[in-house]
């Protein structure tokens, strides 16, 4: 049976890799499994380059960072959706996250969180070498979440998550291999600390947090216990600063940092008829244990030092509020074209009702860029005592 290229497309464009100038450098990025788990699911911080941490904190902290959520009141709800890949699929592929969270104790200082991703990939089929349809299938995924977190003083948090993963992205024969669905358990950690100064004006707003998600076991997607994908652990570290704090106007800006905590493909030698062989010519050898690939990402790329600088991914946006009721925001990311090249403009708008707020995002791929062209993400929260 084969897998139409289309399938393939879909998938790796979640993280999607530069094949050209990665066959031509010997570069590549690293290879991991439910790649989705990347995916910001929040128009508010998508909308301001895709930097979450630093903006003030509600019920969609639980994506980026869940020690926010004791800083956001006492409790929130959120339904956020995407249409996804426009173009290749005729809208049938989408996004959709829900959220929640309460905060209880004295001052609210610990609080508990729960959330659900799911990412449909729309109808596929599946062809024999003939181009005969053999059968019709759904790829999804899906994720659910529990997050525990609690303030440990006035300005700082910590957070643990717990995620269970299902990724179904195929079935029947492959190549000699038994395709099926994949399931993997994970965790996530976090801090989170907020505090104001009077710098610019009074009340200057800063914040700063990191988290490492994902953290888990690996996904099997053949009947070969040998073939193990990576779940897409990640190291977050990011901040913002609010000022021009006044009734009516306030002006934040965002900065986060992204890594990658899985093994950096190495380079294979290639036998006489250029297909790759297991000889490893440069890198370190990718089977390795969960807890050894997170502190070996930072030293195992092919090319050395320079090769790892290149697997951050950098994030930074601006969010203006006009009497916390209209927001406009704005944003850049940005990841280099050997290890995934999502390069992106980000724009967003937020409308806040008393407890209500709506926000939509369009993200605007820079040229070359492997990400696809119409994306528009929509956000819908309801929190309680919000803090600001």
């Amino acid at each position: 049976m084969q897998k139409q290229f289309y399938l393939i497309l879909l998938v790796c464009m979640l993280y999607a890799p530069s094949l050209l100038m990665a066959q031509k450098t010997g570069q590549r990025p690293p290879d991991i499994g439910a790649s989705f788990l990347l995916v910001n699911p929040d128009a508010r911080s998508s909308g301001a380059g895709n930097a979450p941490t630093g903006l003030t904190p509600d019920v969609n902290a639980l994506f980026s960072n869940a020690a926010k959520i004791v800083f956001a009141g006492d409790w929130g709800v959120s339904a956020n959706y995407a249409p996804w890949m426009w173009e290749l699929n005729n809208s049938e592929s989408n996004m959709a996250y829900v959220a929640a969270f309460k905060n209880f104790g004295q001052d609210r200082n610990q609080g508990v969180g729960l959330s659900m991703k799911y990412f449909n990939y729309g109808s596929m089929t599946f062809r024999d070498d003939n181009g005969t349809v053999l059968q019709d299938y759904n790829p999804r995924e899906f994720a659910i979440d529990g997050s525990y977190a609690r303030k440990l003083g006035q300005r700082t948090s910590l957070a643990i998550s717990l995620r269970y993963i299902r990724s179904q992205l195929g079935e029947g024969n492959y190549n000699g291999l038994q395709q099926k669905p994949a399931s993997a358990v994970a965790g996530d950690i976090g801090f989170y600390y907020q505090n104001t100064a009077d710098n610019l004006d009074f009340g200057n707003r800063y914040s700063f947090g990191v988290s490492i998600t994902n953290i888990g076991t690996k996904l099997s997607y053949t009947d070969d216990k040998d073939r193990k994908s990576f779940l897409p652990m990640n190291l977050r570290i990011g901040g913002g600063y609010a000022f021009v704090n006044t009734d009516y106007n306030t002006f934040t800006v965002t900065l986060e940092v992204n890594k990658l905590l899985v093994p950096t493909p190495p380079i294979y030698a290639l036998d006489s008829n250029g297909l790759m062989t297991d000889q490893i010519l440069k890198g370190k050898d990718p089977n390795r244990s969960v807890v050894e690939s997170i502190f070996s990402s930072f030293g195992d790329a092919p090319d050395g030092f320079q090769e790892e600088l290149r697997e951050f991914t950098i994030g930074a946006g601006v969010e203006y509020s006009y009497k916390q009721t209209l927001f406009l925001r704005a944003g850049y990311f940005y990841e280099h074209p050997n290890k995934g090249y999502r390069q992106h403009f980000t724009s967003g708008l937020g409308v806040r009702f008393s407890n209500v707020e709506l926000d939509m995002a369009y993200l605007i791929p820079t040229d070359g860029s492997l990400y696809q062209k119409k994306t528009l993400m929509f956000s819908l929260l309801y929190n309680i005592n919000k803090d600001h």
